[in-house]
């Protein structure tokens, strides 16, 4: 099972603080673990805010996006995931023309026509040692669905978790394990 360039959809009952109702996409997956980005947990800081410190220019269309709480791990660090895949210093190739990259260039290059068309920002990843997300799957903690542009760079964040599981055609609120008396 390879389940690079898929999203991880939390199901409704996860009860872990960071990643209940969250929306991973895998960028890399394979024997050794895999590794991937939340796509819609904001943190408090904006793409603006971080290019105002590289003091390079931003797009009109990006200033005031969300940087996003990528994961719990290296919250210290910043990771790109963007297109098309470009040349950069540290990237993993996630599809045909999607790729993660962890190196600053690609932000010095942002404005430069052509260089990146889409873009989102984390600081932190996620991240499952070998075994550990099969073992989550087993366990239904989380769906898996493959992953659609669309829902990673247009969709506004608060509404990715409802759009992925549109995808599966599935209504979150049908999966809670608990049942109601009326």
């Amino acid at each position: 099972m390879n389940l690079s360039n898929h999203f991880l959809i939390a199901m409704p009952d996860m009860e872990d603080a960071f990643f209940a109702q969250s929306v991973v996409y895998i960028c890399k997956h394979d024997e050794d673990g895999a590794l991937g980005i939340a796509i819609n947990k904001p943190s408090p800081i904006t793409m603006d805010m971080i290019f105002s410190a590289t003091g390079k220019n931003i797009p009109m269309r990006m200033q005031h996006d969300s940087v996003m709480m990528g994961g719990p791990v290296q919250v210290e660090r910043g990771y790109v995931v963007h297109t098309p895949v470009g040349n950069w210093q540290s990237s993993i190739g996630v599809s045909d023309g999607i790729a993660l990259t962890s190196s600053r260039d690609v932000l010095e290059n942002i404005s430069r026509e052509g260089a990146v068309d889409k873009i989102l920002i984390s600081i932190g990843y996620s991240s499952w040692g070998k075994g550990q997300l099969e073992r989550e799957l087993a366990d239904n903690a989380w769906l898996t669905v493959p992953a659609d542009e669309h829902i990673l760079f247009d969709i506004p964040y608060e509404h990715r978790y409802a759009a992925a599981f549109a995808k599966l055609g599935i209504d979150p609120l049908a999966l809670f394990s608990g049942a109601g008396h009326a």
